[in-house]
């Protein structure tokens, strides 16, 4: 976000409870069970998934408001939105972000020690699924260093990230060993 000022974080809606460290508005705007059903029956998200028991949605007026005005979005949600944003907006560009090894996955779940042993564990489990979407994308960064994904993903905003496409040599079996790693 400091490297492109014309871009906007999109907030998403979640019924997650709150973690010490997030502020409702900055990391994510904390709504009851039943107000985000409201905002989903009245058709308020672009797009809207169930994650470890929890929903989270981007709502459709932010993401309307942030383009009207000329505002490029990065939207951090899972491949089942995306999913969803593909089919509402077929313009936009996919991005999934992938761990370099199962790991290293492990270790930085352990290390932000925000979860509950049980939900490291549930994430760990459902994680080689999720990854096996990463060919529905139209880039891919593996996240091992830090500057280096940075620099991956800021190639791909200003539209010259041809060494990211999806379909890259070396990638699949990259993917697909930690897809297919439990």
């Amino acid at each position: 976000m400091e490297r492109e000022p014309g871009l906007r974080f999109s907030i998403s809606y979640t019924t997650r409870a709150r973690r010490p460290n997030e502020v409702h508005g900055r990391d994510y705007f904390f709504v009851t069970r039943g107000e985000f059903d409201r905002m989903l029956a009245d058709g308020g998200f672009l797009e809207h998934a169930t994650v470890f028991d929890n929903s989270y949605g981007t709502s459709k007026e932010q993401v309307e408001q942030s383009l009207s005005s000329g505002q490029d979005l990065i939207l951090e949600i899972d491949w089942q939105g995306a999913g969803q944003v593909r089919a509402a907006m077929p313009e936009c560009v996919t991005v999934f972000i992938l761990p370099p090894s199962r790991t290293e996955l492990e270790r930085r779940l352990r290390g932000r020690g925000t979860d509950a042993e049980e939900v490291i564990r549930r994430r760990l489990r459902d994680a080689a699924s999720d990854m096996g979407h990463w060919r529905e994308f139209d880039y891919v960064v593996v996240n091992d260093d830090f500057e280096q994904a940075l620099e991956e993903l800021q190639c791909v905003i200003q539209g010259i990230g041809e060494t990211s496409r999806t379909g890259r040599p070396g990638l699949a079996e990259l993917a697909d060993g930690l897809a297919a790693d439990r």
